[in-house]
């Protein structure tokens, strides 16, 4: 049985604008075309905050100029960024593999998850994105429901909540292509967040984190590794401080005392490694990597990275 990898691309993996992320995407083809021609089974997630928050920002402009049209409500812009990032992933690495010799199909599922209405998360909203609003513009906005904050000196911005991935609706799909050996990039931006409704699926007005939706892939395709690719080789704790430590190769229970000391932040590692460790804890024989992407294969030889284990 060949070893199943979920892995999830960072910022720097995908760049901010089109011609970024064109040249971005060829190099990250190259570390995803590493582990297939080792011989993994490959389920891709990525970010998505530089392409939705522009996606947002020109469909609300769109619809502020033209009366026939409205603006797009988040899970509309979460589905486009999923398949612009999508294409270009899927050429990229489509285009490496064949460069080498190895033919796999690479697809793109459009990929939606269940969040509870109920989360605490609606109730205290902390992802802002979109252009700077008018004091005029942000009161429409609150009238619709829609939480706004104030940065003093530029004007108001869009913010939104960030509740937990509870079920990624197309599972079967995604566990299907992969037991048929092909590449899949799913859950792209922590996925179209959605409320379940009897038979139908409502968009919900948030964001998934990204990092947790791919812990959920990760479950739910029962992989042997998480591989989370950020900015850095490896992470450190007391960062920035005289006793900065790199972690390398550490244990389930170091990397969740580590998160109870606060070293990591809620909005920069805290995230890659709750999901690292509830990945890990639901399974055996699981582990999680977090590591640059120039570093995957060094990182998949332990080599290089943080790894964490039971």
């Amino acid at each position: 049985m060949k070893k199943r990898v979920v892995v999830a691309l960072g910022h720097r993996a995908l760049g901010t604008t089109l011609p970024e992320q064109k040249v971005a995407v060829k190099n990250t083809a190259k570390a995803i075309a590493d582990l297939i021609e080792e011989g993994y089974q490959v389920a891709i997630t990525h970010s998505n905050a530089p392409q939705v928050g522009m996606i947002h920002t020109a469909m609300n402009e769109f619809g502020k100029t033209h009366d026939d049209y409205t603006a797009a409500p988040m899970s509309v812009c979460s589905a486009m960024s999923q398949g612009y990032i999508g294409y270009d992933l899927q050429n990229g690495i489509r285009e490496e593999l064949l460069s080498r010799g190895i033919y796999r199909t690479v697809s793109t599922v459009l990929t939606q998850v269940i969040v509870d209405p109920y989360d605490e998360a609606f109730y205290t909203p902390t992802k802002v994105l979109g252009r700077y609003m008018t004091a005029e513009e942000a009161n429409e906005e609150r009238k619709k429901g829609n939480y706004v904050i104030e940065e003093p000196g530029k004007g108001f911005r869009r913010v939104v909540s960030a509740p937990n991935p509870v079920k990624i609706v197309e599972l079967d799909a995604v566990n299907a292509l992969l037991d048929a050996d092909q590449v899949v990039i799913a859950c792209g931006g922590g996925s179209i967040p959605v409320l379940e409704q009897d038979n139908h699926l409502k968009g919900a007005s948030a964001v998934i984190e990204k990092d947790l939706t791919a812990g959920k892939l990760a479950e739910g395709v029962n992989a042997d590794e998480l591989i989370i690719l950020t900015s850095v080789d490896q992470v450190c704790i007391n960062l920035g401080q005289p006793n900065e430590e790199k972690l390398g190769d550490i244990t389930l229970n170091q990397a969740k005392e580590y998160m109870e000391q606060g070293h990591f932040g809620i909005y920069n590692m805290y995230p890659k490694f709750r999901a690292a460790v509830e990945f890990i804890e639901k399974g055996e024989g699981r582990g999680a990597i977090i590591t640059s992407f120039d570093q995957v294969k060094e990182a998949m030889k332990g080599k290089a990275g943080t790894r964490i284990h039971k």
